[in-house]
């Protein structure tokens, strides 16, 4: 690794990569916002921001008006950085549109640390398996019960042998209904996860739970508001169903509390949404520490990565055709893949993701 003074140049692209179908809720689209650092020797790193209909020209602003001018001077060092940007952009909050701007020049902080070394980045990072067990996943709440079981019979078709799908329909029946016939097409051993995305409160929780739990649910995610500690810890009092929290915790020290709590049984980071790399290792370090398994939230080029190196792991997703590759947002294969084989990576130096912008 040389020793850069610092990143001299940081240009950003932005672009809208249509959804196949309308996501729950009226999600459309995705926005990725691509940050391309250059240091002082002239070595490349490419990093970005990720989000569903909402902020991509916020967290552009930030990048361009806030980020460039911290980054001279302040060396290359991805962790020493991600401090550094921290302590400025914090005044803007923890967590969320911040967070989403620090995530881009993480990334490309790494992606240029693999890069001069020579390694993909798993290697960078220190790759501790070769594959990790992957789940067929979808956004399906809004599809009738002859479309959800036309998508679970082609996962199943494709081999998946764990499948999650969405719940938190007005009328609990309707959930059931859906549920037992996901059972059925996928057979009594496979596993089958359910995502409430954060619909209930702590009694409609509990009923819905209790009633669920016959299905042999492997995970039950986001059942209340994702910050809603007090509200999972009572929660966890009436279900032994184990909780999947934090695809929208954006914070080491939202998962800490979770984890702390014991109301965090599988830890779902999404590696934008709490700022990078940098912290989703810390994450994944603590929830070792707690012999909690991690299961990377979406983005699954990037979250294959990653599972790849942290100390314990559950499962990567495998979003039904909303990969980077599939919506079109990379120009070329990234040596990652994400099938019901499971998750590999063997990309070229760096992440290996190529934006076509």
């Amino acid at each position: 690794m040389s020793a850069a003074a610092g990143i001299t140049d940081l240009r950003c692209a932005g672009t809208r990569l249509p959804l196949p179908g309308t996501w729950d809720g009226g999600v459309s689209f995705h926005d990725v916002v691509v940050a391309r650092l250059r240091d002082d020797t002239g070595a490349e790193g490419t990093g970005f921001s990720w989000t569903p209909r909402v902020g991509a020209s916020a967290v552009r602003a930030l990048l361009e008006d806030e980020c460039a001018d911290v980054l001279r001077g302040a060396g290359t060092h991805p962790e020493v950085v991600w401090e550094t940007l921290y302590a400025r952009l914090h005044e803007a909050g923890p967590g969320g549109i911040a967070a989403m701007a620090q995530a881009a020049v993480d990334i490309g902080l790494w992606d240029l640390r693999a890069r001069e070394s020579g390694t993909g980045l798993v290697e960078a990072l220190g790759r501790r398996r070769n594959v990790v067990p992957a789940y067929a996943s979808g956004v399906n709440l809004d599809y009738d019960l002859d479309e959800l079981c036309a998508q679970v019979s082609r996962w199943v078709e494709a081999g998946h042998t764990a499948v999650k799908i969405k719940i938190g329909s007005a009328e609990l029946d309707r959930d059931l209904e859906r549920v037992a016939a996901v059972r059925e097409l996928i057979g009594p051993h496979a596993k089958l996860m359910v995502d409430a995305n954060q619909r209930w409160d702590v009694p409609t929780a509990s009923r819905a739970i209790n009633a669920l739990e016959r299905f042999d649910p492997y995970w039950i995610e986001e059942p209340l508001p994702a910050d809603d500690l007090a509200g999972h810890v009572r929660l966890r009092s009436t279900t032994r169903v184990p909780f999947a929290v934090g695809e929208n915790l954006r914070t080491v020290r939202q998962f800490r509390d979770m984890l702390a709590a014991g109301v965090c049984d599988i830890a779902q980071p999404n590696v934008v949404r709490v700022g990078g790399i940098t912290p989703f290792l810390r994450i994944a370090h603590l929830a070792a520490a707690y012999d909690v398994p991690v299961a990377p939230h979406l983005l699954p080029e990037m979250s294959a990565q990653l599972a790849l190196c942290v100390p314990v792991v559950s499962m990567v997703e495998a979003i039904d055709r909303a990969s980077l590759q599939e919506l079109g947002g990379l120009a070329e294969p990234s040596g990652v893949s994400v099938d019901a084989s499971g998750a590999r990576a063997h990309t070229g130096p760096g992440h290996g993701l190529v934006f076509d912008v």
